[in-house]
């Protein structure tokens, strides 16, 4: 008797009644109308209730939630699908928008010279850090490229080939001190040449020496292409007149000359491959 008084099973049995009895006053003292036991139970499982509740709650939103992203991201991946498709198209219509403005330009230079034979070429090189900007083009001598043939953007001159290979050429621009062309101020009909030299070039200005100083040639005239030389076709645009300046080494005075062309934007040109007067030496005053 007193073993089993002393095991556990019957110290359990003392810690359910006593818990009996709690409820059974607590019940009393409160009026309630519960069983003890009801709310004995309602106190050991009341909270593993709400706890039970509260989880499944959750766990229908985190459901909800975890679908609503799954959706989300696919929505978000295809609106990045098509926004890619559309950057593409949109690229091709710029490009194709440049190819035709581009071709257009050089039609009406087509229309005026029919004697002009075009090579279109890409720049594929330029050194950021040369002042002259030579460039480089991806068409050569096996697309009938030649040295000394003009290069033109639109009617404005670019410059003149100065080394060709199969498929690249350079070309030397209008600010190279060693590139010169024959050419004419559009009012006056004052002539000369074109060159540049080592302060105005990494300007990006050229100039037209040799002018009188009572020159008539005024800021903002046009100056073109003589022809003179057989080299370059007459009347293609140079740029335009800036200031007039006294030349430091004489008592001359030159016209400042703002290229039509910004040569480190090019990215397409076209060589002229041949034209009527090619090669022929023209002499003579400009009429």
């Amino acid at each position: 008797m007193r073993r089993f008084i002393k095991s556990t099973g019957f110290k359990v049995f003392l810690a359910v009644i006593a818990v009996i009895l709690a409820g059974s006053i607590t019940a009393v003292f409160t009026n309630s109308n519960t069983a003890p036991q009801t709310s004995v139970a309602g106190t050991f499982f009341g909270p593993l209730q709400r706890f039970s509740s509260y989880l499944a709650h959750n766990v229908a939103d985190f459901s909800l939630n975890f679908k609503s992203s799954a959706s989300l991201l696919k929505e978000k991946e295809e609106l990045e699908a098509r926004i890619d498709e559309l950057s593409e198209r949109l690229v091709d219509y710029d490009r194709a928008k440049y190819t035709l403005e581009l071709y257009e330009e050089f039609l009406g230079v087509k229309e005026e010279n029919p004697s002009f034979k075009f090579v279109a070429a890409p720049v594929v090189g330029r050194d950021p850090l040369d002042y002259f900007v030579n460039l480089t083009l991806g068409k050569g001598s096996l697309h009938g490229v030649k040295v000394n043939d003009p290069v033109i953007y639109g009617k404005n001159l670019v410059g003149v080939v100065v080394s060709v290979m199969p498929t690249q050429s350079k070309v030397s621009t209008l600010l190279n001190p060693d590139f010169n062309v024959g050419a004419y101020e559009t009012g006056t009909r004052e002539g000369g040449f074109v060159t540049s030299d080592l302060t105005l070039s990494p300007l990006g200005y050229c100039k037209l020496p040799g002018l009188e100083k009572s020159t008539a040639i005024s800021p903002g005239s046009l100056v073109v292409t003589s022809g003179i030389g057989g080299i370059y076709p007459r009347d293609i645009i140079i740029g335009k007149v800036v200031d007039i300046a006294n030349d430091s080494d004489d008592i001359s005075s030159y016209a400042l000359i703002e290229p039509a062309v910004s040569f480190s934007q090019l990215s397409d040109v076209f060589i002229i491959v041949d034209f009527a007067g090619d090669g022929a030496q023209v002499s003579g005053a400009v009429e």
